[in-house]
């Protein structure tokens, strides 16, 4: 779960800094105040895709999904993106813990002798 998450965090921090460009000439944003915001969301994607980790790290990336859509009142199309890259974090967040649990299935009869068929030798 923590590999497809941090995935979507890292694609996502890519968008957000190829956003910067588009809100200077597009959204009429301020060129200083583009950057250090974009830049901010981009690093803050980037530290959270490290602290997953962490179970708050979690509500940190859900965090960051909610500021993502909000960008899109600096530029329309982050309407777009944020609802992708949040439909995007909630799948992966949802196949990541399904494989998980399948994983834990699989390998909890290894050590189990019964599971195994093995009998004791006596």
């Amino acid at each position: 779960m923590r590999a497809i998450a941090a995935s979507v965090l890292v694609f996502e921090a890519i968008i957000v800094v190829l956003a910067i460009p588009v809100a200077i000439d597009l959204g009429g944003v301020d060129a200083a105040a583009a950057g250090f915001g974009g830049a901010a969301l981009a690093l803050a994607c980037l530290l959270t895709a490290g602290l997953l980790r962490y179970p708050w790290g979690y509500a940190v990336g859900w965090v960051l999904q909610g500021l993502l859509v909000l960008s899109g009142f600096v530029v329309t199309a982050m309407f777009i993106l944020g609802a992708l890259f949040t439909v995007l974090w909630a799948v992966g967040l949802r196949v990541g813990r399904r494989g998980e649990e399948l994983r834990a299935e699989r390998w909890a009869g290894v050590d189990d002798p019964k599971a195994s068929g093995a009998t004791p030798a006596g």
